[in-house]
């Protein structure tokens, strides 16, 4: 008897690693001979395999070299009208929404694209790439809606002022964010707990310092991750102690 499509479906969400064997096998290939001529077929092996990260990081550059080339009025207006604020969010939700994950502010995002290059790459690797851009843009997402709706109930309530609403609101930080907390689930063990508290303590922190709607937004962000995480390991556990328990009543059935 065939297995059925489901039970077939490879998950990374179980395919756990341990950091010190990762360490272990990491400081073996460093010490191994001609590594500077390894270097370069390792990062176009590593970049290959995460078209969708190197491509937005690409996207990112463009974008801001965009912006150099306009005045800074220009720039303003560009960024103000792919805001994901509030409101935007009322008048064009869904190309403020696609629209503000491309654009940055400020200097060149040279550490966004190397987080984008190393980090979520390697996510890429890890998720595939329908699985990380369907991560990214949940998170993305689902923590820009969290955070508007709580401006807008901020303001009904006097809690913020009302040029909150109008306020510039554009970056990649809300899906990085939820990726990176459900990278959590790519080890076992210790590892994953420290790297859930870690990232949720950092993020509380700068809550409770000076905090402002994206700072919000990153914390929902992060539970989006975990709770994605979470939800899909479950899952996919269970899917293989099925997979495991039908394979053995084949076993016994054909004996």
């Amino acid at each position: 008897m065939d297995a059925t499509p489901l039970a077939r479906t490879p998950s990374p969400w179980t395919d756990t690693i341990s950091l010190r064997e990762e360490l272990r096998t990491a400081a073996d290939h460093l010490r191994a001979p001609r590594l500077l001529h390894r270097i370069l077929p390792a990062i176009r092996a590593h970049l290959g395999a995460a078209p969708a990260s190197t491509a937005y990081a690409f996207t990112l550059f463009i974008t801001w070299w965009t912006l150099r080339g306009v005045g800074p009025a220009v720039e303003r207006r560009l960024i103000l009208s792919a805001s994901t604020n509030l409101y935007n969010m009322r008048h064009n939700p869904v190309q403020v929404l696609v629209a503000s994950a491309f654009w940055t502010e400020g200097d060149f995002p040279w550490l966004t694209i190397a987080e984008f290059l190393v980090l979520m790459a390697a996510a890429e690797r890890w998720l595939g790439t329908t699985r990380w851009i369907a991560l990214f843009a949940t998170g993305h997402i689902g923590a820009t809606l969290l955070t508007v709706t709580a401006i807008d109930h901020a303001i009904d309530r006097g809690l913020i002022p009302v040029r909150v609403a109008m306020a510039a609101d554009v970056g990649t930080s809300y899906g990085f964010t939820a990726v990176l907390a459900a990278m959590a689930f790519r080890f076992r063990g210790l590892v994953r707990l420290l790297w859930a508290c870690a990232l949720l303590a950092v993020l509380l922190t700068a809550l409770g310092f000076g905090p402002t709607f994206t700072d919000y937004g990153h914390l929902c962000a992060a539970v989006i991750g975990l709770l994605v995480g979470s939800v899909a390991s479950v899952f996919w556990r269970r899917i293989e102690r099925y997979r495991a328990a039908r394979a053995v009543a084949e076993t016994a059935e054909q004996h």
